[in-house]
């Protein structure tokens, strides 16, 4: 089973599934080992390795160190640039940044990046990326030096998530950005999941398990937290969200 399919079946089983986010440059790597062990008792159904920028950690060794600690999670490449590659994940969500109108966020660093997902072996998840205005600028924004989608225009999203299954995607990331002010609405969110018929991750700005759980009722397939965390420790949060995700109902298919 490849692990797109292990996510769609957690998926299934589960309602949601709920994803970490790991920046190298936030998790000392002396405190993988417990970490990594703590998403597993929680039930993390993946751990996301990426980040805007790598100014102090080393990429490569920082992936193989919670591949190593990660048991049965997987570990899955969010990359920053394509400098963040590594043959010790699992997989990549190989993004396209289609929110923007930049070639090289949209095909010209993909096909730099190309020939080294290959030679690394990794599995391949193609996923439309799609930045979320959250009434500040996020480092996302001003590395890729593109304009979010308005979050009070929800019909603008529907229409890109519909241009991105059409195109074959297989995934779309809705992001309102690491530490976001204001996390995607979740009236975007049901638009969203109604206009495409593809599995929602939705990430930034969740602080709290409550609206991490309005976020899959809303329609969203995968839930992504990071900073929460970096800000707050772990003190059975990764576990409050990881149960928070898995027990709300998506009623967005419901509600066609």
């Amino acid at each position: 089973m490849t692990v797109f399919e292990r996510l769609i079946d957690s998926g299934i089983k589960n309602r949601a599934g709920y994803f970490i986010l790991l920046d190298p440059d936030k998790l000392p790597e002396a405190q993988i080992p417990e970490f990594m062990q703590r998403c597993n008792s929680a039930g993390v159904d993946a751990v996301l390795i990426g980040g805007s920028l790598l100014m102090n950690a080393e990429f490569d060794p920082f992936v193989q160190q919670v591949k190593s600690h990660a048991g049965n999670v997987p570990v899955i490449l969010f990359p920053g640039s394509l400098y963040q590659i590594s043959s010790h994940a699992d997989a990549i969500l190989f993004l396209s940044l289609i929110s923007g109108r930049q070639a090289q966020h949209l095909i010209g660093s993909q096909v730099l990046a190309a020939p080294r997902v290959k030679r690394a072996g990794l599995e391949v998840i193609p996923t439309a990326y799609m930045l979320i205005d959250c009434g500040r600028q996020t480092a996302a924004q001003f590395m890729s030096g593109t304009t979010p989608l308005p979050r009070n225009k929800p019909d603008i999203a529907a229409a890109h998530a519909l241009a991105a299954q059409y195109l074959g995607f297989k995934m779309i990331y809705l992001e309102a950005g690491s530490g976001a002010d204001n996390s995607v609405p979740d009236e975007m969110i049901t638009t969203v999941k109604r206009a495409a018929e593809l599995p929602v991750i939705v990430g930034g700005g969740i602080r709290t398990p409550e609206a991490a759980a309005a976020k899959v009722k809303a329609g969203a397939s995968f839930i992504v937290t990071g900073t929460v965390l970096e800000e707050n420790g772990d003190d059975g949060l990764i576990k409050a969200f990881a149960d928070a995700v898995h027990r709300a109902k998506n009623t967005a298919k419901e509600k066609r």
